[in-house]
């Protein structure tokens, strides 16, 4: 079992000795570093498994090689060989469906926990948050029965308009890296396999089914490929799902640069990659280039790629059964690992227990964002307050299902209004106005059928009687909340947004209510970023909050009313204006036929940073109830060669008198470097509890190695000699404090 070391919240203590030491005393720490235990893919059944295979007939082989249902392959039953079964799982493992078709299967005992979607958890910016999670839904997965959860999805954030945002986790390759790896060893424990997705450049929904992705060599290495690579590496992830959309030319099932020569060969993958549904194009091509399983709809499932016509391959001599073989080794090496065929062992999970509600809870009051907080508006002020005015459809809407995509069935889902009821002294009264209802344009048929390219179509105009009613509730009430954003109909799968307006006429209820009260607290609760720059600048309390779990309401509750104290940082950038983002500046987004990733490796901050563009709120921001002071940044030397590792301390004080978890980001921006970088990148952060009134020495680490670039023409990555600024911050652009170093 490999081990892997992750700075994780509250668990690592690493101080520096003394900053004034000399450079050999300097390296004396003093380490407590948690280190999860990785389920490695062991081989040791290779010759039990060759043994098998030596028994089975070419058409038992091919029929674990494909969908004999909508979620499993074809079980060969006289060997003792079962379904490998399979579950959508991004918000918690999905509800059973017909084994051919959607069609819910209609069970009674299918209830799950709902889960903080993926931009929730990288909010929290807690890798043990993401082990959390990954151990609570592997948990699940198998009490369900399931060998497969088809999760976690880490495509990078390209266009703030991308329909999955929601379910992916952030903009920067290393933070994706940090929080996947710990999540996939969490799933995986529990003899489930993590199938990571979706490999690779998936980054929008518009045309995703044939869009050719053109992107440079450098750019792929240094911003699509790393969290991939970790997963394969560092998490010895199971398994990966082959993405629908074509890489240079070929579709990504049938890469073998990607699935061979990266995938296998590089990075030493030897798990399975299985298709994402209907992405298999050619039987041949797919095969040989290294998919292992064809999954899909809707067609008859012998008449997929990897079913008869495969049998007919083989049999004309087109495809040779020893090719068959490997790829059957390799499903049978996953399931030997999972305990799935003989089940000695194997682990029984549990699921829908409190224990996990708590999980949720747990992520959801981590990621809440605070935005804006002027005058102390926030934590709520409940002194004397006899009446609160909840303004808004997303103070009841339910996001557990919905949309196009993957949902969980669960029995709780506490939304923002119940939160509230369930966490307000008694006494208080609630007057609820709806406020805007959601609309959808009828001819688009977005809402439950055909879903747009450019996404489902709201109706934007208010309606009369709703306004009024909100507007009273407001005048009527010594406290207003207004609960705006999105909701996973609006934001789903299959289509990415055609603009970053809030829906639904939202901005103008907003305005409406301020005019009234100006010290309405606003609560946004969306996947992926709007343009909110108007609702910013006329509210003095903004929060934002994500489709956050079946404890959902109830976190976002104990935030507002200063129970918890707010810790969530931006995992992207929320810009003032879509043009100002790197994909839509470059008028590169969202293509045709093809799509030229014209903005390189800057993508999100590293684009706003290096063009000086003034986003609206930056990648990493995220106010507190606290008042975090950082004291100076030292490093234990100020020349380094390229196998050291780089050991930072400083000092944060917590300054009010309430305890608060702090994010602390360090980037690095290489000095006159000979090719482009980045203005500067994130290379390490560390979350940590600081109670009231009291400082405490954090410490941040990173190995010279990771400054590297990808030199294209060596085909290898390279440390560039020279001066190096290490920049410390609350944010990406709220820098408190720099260091430099020379790398020799």
């Amino acid at each position: 079992m490999k081990q892997y070391s992750v700075l994780l919240a509250g668990v690592v203590v690493l101080m520096l000795i003394s900053a004034s030491c000399n450079s050999e005393k300097s390296k004396e720490l003093v380490k407590k570093e948690t280190t999860l235990q990785v389920p490695e893919l062991s081989i040791q059944f290779d010759n039990k498994i060759d043994s098998i295979i030596a028994l089975m007939t070419l058409e038992e082989k091919i029929g674990m090689l494909h969908g004999n249902s909508m979620f499993a392959n074809k079980a060969v039953e006289r060997l003792g060989i079962p379904e490998l079964t399979m579950a959508d799982g991004p918000l918690g493992v999905r509800e059973e469906i017909s084994r051919d078709s959607w069609a819910p299967a209609g069970w009674e005992n299918d209830f799950a926990t709902y889960y903080p979607a993926g931009g929730g958890l990288a909010a929290t910016w807690n890798p043990e948050l993401a082990h959390l999670f990954g151990n609570s839904v592997g948990e699940e997965a198998r009490a369900r029965g399931k060998d497969e959860l088809l999760s976690p999805a880490i495509n990078i954030i390209r266009t703030p308009l991308g329909g999955r945002t929601y379910e992916y986790f952030t903009e920067d390759p290393f933070l994706n890296a940090k929080m996947v790896v710990p999540f996939i060893v969490g799933v995986q424990q529990n003899d489930v396999a993590a199938c990571v997705k979706h490999y690779a450049v998936n980054n929008q929904e518009t045309n995703r089914d044939y869009v050719d992705v053109l992107v440079d060599e450098r750019t792929l290495r240094e911003i699509y490929l790393p969290a991939f690579k970790a997963a394969a590496i560092d998490a010895q992830a199971y398994s990966f799902m082959g993405a629908y959309n074509k890489f240079r030319g070929e579709y990504l099932c049938e890469n073998s640069y990607m699935l061979q020569d990266i995938l296998r060969e590089e990075w030493g993958f030897q798990g399975i990659v299985i298709s994402d549904w209907a992405a298999v194009h050619d039987t041949k091509k797919s095969l040989e280039a290294g998919t292992d399983i064809e999954m899909g709809t809707p067609k008859p499932f012998n008449e997929f790629f990897f079913a008869d016509p495969l049998v007919q391959a083989v049999e004309q001599g087109e495809i040779s059964e020893a090719e068959i073989d490997k790829h059957i080794k390799r499903i049978l090496r996953v399931m030997f690992n999972l305990k799935t065929i003989d089940g000695i062992g194997q682990k029984k999970g549990s699921i829908n227990t409190e224990a996990h509600f708590r999980d949720a809870y747990e992520i959801a009051a981590e990621s809440v964002v605070l935005l804006k907080n002027d005058s102390g508006l926030l934590p709520m002020k409940m002194e004397g307050v006899q009446r609160i005015a909840v303004i808004g459809n997303n103070a009841t809407k339910k996001n557990a299902l919905g949309g196009y995509g993957a949902g969980v069935k669960t029995k709780r889902e506490v939304t923002p209004l119940e939160g509230l009821k369930n966490r307000l002294p008694e006494g208080i009264e609630i007057l609820y106005a709806e406020g805007y209802s959601e609309r959808y344009a009828e001819n688009e048929k977005a809402k439950f059928g055909d879903i747009t390219l450019s996404g489902p179509v709201p109706i934007n105009e208010l309606e009369p009687e709703l306004i009024e009613e909100a507007l009273e509730a407001v005048r009527s009430s010594d406290l207003t909340i207004v609960f705006a954003g999105s909701n996973r109909d609006y934001e789903t799968e299959a289509s990415d947004r055609a603009s970053l307006d809030l829906p639904f006429g939202q901005e103008a209820l907003i305005e409406k209510v301020l005019e009234i009260d100006p010290n309405a607290i606003v609560v946004v609760i969306a996947g992926g970023p709007f343009d909110i720059q108007h609702v910013s600048e006329q509210s003095n309390a903004l929060v934002w909050s994500w489709f956050n779990g079946s404890e959902g309401g109830n976190a976002l509750a104990d935030v507002l009313l200063g129970t918890v104290n707010p810790s969530g940082k931006l995992p992207w950038t929320m810009p003032k204006k879509l043009k100002e983002s790197p994909a839509h500046a470059t008028n590169s987004f969202p293509g045709d036929d093809s799509v030229t990733y014209e903005e390189g490796i800057l993508v999100g901050y590293r684009w706003f940073d290096t063009k000086k563009v003034e986003p609206l709120y930056e990648f990493g921001y995220g106010l507190s109830y606290a008042d975090f002071q950082y004291g100076d940044l030292v490093t234990d030397q100020q020349e380094y060669a390229e196998t050291d590792t780089v050991y930072v301390n400083l000092d944060v004080s917590n300054l009010s008198n309430m305890d608060g978890k702090e994010t602390v980001q360090l980037y690095v921006s290489a000095e006159n470097s000979k090719v482009e970088r980045a203005a500067k990148e994130l290379k390490a952060f560390t979350k940590s509890l600081i109670p009231a009134g009291e400082t405490i020495r954090l410490p941040l680490s990173f190995k010279v190695k990771d400054l590297a670039y990808y030199n294209v023409d060596k085909k290898a990555w390279e440390v560039e000699k020279g001066t190096y600024k290490l920049l410390i911050g609350a944010s990406s652009r709220d820098i408190r404090g720099e260091a430099t170093i020379t790398v020799n």
